[in-house]
């Protein structure tokens, strides 16, 4: 199986320590998740996920489930 590390990075309305934790086990139920962070500061609320084959969509599926709102940051 290849290894696909990267990082991948949405914007969010995970707004607070409640949200992340409303979130959290939807994200560490998610195969190929290596890691993910939450910058409840950025006024974009960017969600980090260090992917180790797990898809953009596949992100935004685990966290639409959740209740919030993302979208992928353009780079």
């Amino acid at each position: 199986m290849k290894t696909n590390d990267k990082t991948l990075k949405f914007k969010t309305n995970i707004n607070c320590g409640g949200c992340v934790a409303k979130v959290t086990p939807f994200l560490n139920e998610g195969e190929g998740i290596c890691h993910w962070d939450v910058d409840t500061a950025s006024k974009d609320k960017i969600l980090s996920v260090h992917s180790e084959g797990i898809t953009e969509e596949e992100v935004m599926q685990k966290v639409k489930e959740a209740g919030f709102k993302i979208e992928l940051l353009t780079q």
